[in-house]
């Protein structure tokens, strides 16, 4: 298949159309998105998958930026999909992440798609588990999925990454009552964002707070402390501290072996999603009760790809 040669090959424009293929709702293109997922798994890289949260105008734009040029300037190759709120009118994406995003969109190490959420719970747009993939075989080893900031569904993201990151802003009277439980608990890092100027002992009296709160949170059973941390990407300070937090994560869970298992239960998670969306529950319901799904399941461990399995039903 050219389209997969040329994403292999790190050709950001067929990487561009090989996601524009796979987010077409047309049936003629739903088996070559297929083929195009087949082709790329093997050749993904090894990478850290990021998720990126916070309510509207904690400035994840103006992070992700600040964050991806210290990546890029590093010889990383950083990959942002970046859902937006989708338009009612056109079905389009609202916001274009990439417009606000200008400088790490010329960086030729540096590949951004703004992808509308299509009404999706979770926060992430429907095809963004496949868009990772294509990521990762066309050579990005850092990815970051910026989520729109919708509320609690948007723990849908954590079935996609290695590591959650959620950005909060001082004083937004959030700190004590610990904005959304739910997404609390699934971070793996807590970034108090714009630590400038007037802002910055707010931001430093929040993250306080904030480590207090987390105490009082189960211990994560991978065995991490989430931590707690402050950022101006404005002034560029705290961002290098990030990625050292993050690589210090990344790096545990390796040597634990936990990253290999989360990821191999999130293949099972969207395995089971995708059967039931495809599908529909009553046939997903079927598969379960003649332990097909078991089968499935012991297949997609042995590397058959999702797509492969499904044409088998």
């Amino acid at each position: 298949m050219e389209l997969a040669q040329e994403i292999i090959k790190g050709n950001r424009t067929a990487l561009g159309q090989g996601i524009t293929l796979l987010e077409s709702t047309l049936p003629e293109h739903e088996k070559q998105a297929q083929d195009l997922i087949t082709a790329c798994l093997p050749h993904s890289v090894e990478s850290i998958r990021i998720g990126v949260t916070g309510v509207p105008g904690v400035g994840k734009s103006t992070f992700i930026e600040a964050f991806g040029k210290l990546l890029t300037s590093q010889g990383k190759k950083v990959a942002v999909l970046a859902i937006d709120p989708t338009s009612e009118r056109t079905h389009g994406s609202i916001l274009g992440d990439k417009s606000r995003m200008h400088e790490l969109a010329a960086d030729k190490n540096a590949f951004i798609r703004p992808s509308p959420s299509s009404g999706t719970l979770g926060g992430v747009a429907n095809k963004t588990r496949e868009s990772i993939i294509l990521c990762e075989a066309a050579g990005f080893e850092i990815i970051l999925i910026e989520t729109v900031g919708v509320g609690q569904s948007e723990t849908t993201v954590s079935n996609l990454v290695d590591f959650f990151l959620l950005l909060m802003l001082a004083g937004a009277g959030d700190e004590l009552q610990g904005i959304k439980r739910g997404i609390m608990e699934l971070a793996d890092a807590l970034v108090i964002t714009k630590a400038e100027g007037d802002n910055f002992q707010k931001a430093k009296n929040a993250a306080l707070e904030y480590k207090r709160a987390l105490h009082l949170f189960p211990a994560m059973e991978n065995g991490w402390i989430p931590q707690v941390s402050t950022c101006s990407s404005l002034e560029n300070t705290g961002i290098a501290d990030i990625f050292e937090t993050i690589n210090r994560f990344d790096a545990q869970m390796i040597a634990s072996g936990w990253k290999a298992e989360n990821r191999k239960q999130q293949n099972t998670y969207w395995l089971h999603h995708i059967i039931k969306e495809e599908l529909g529950n009553k046939k997903y319901q079927l598969l379960k009760a003649n332990n097909t799904l078991s089968d499935l399941e012991q297949a997609l461990e042995k590397g058959s790809s999702i797509y492969e399995l499904l044409a088998t039903l």
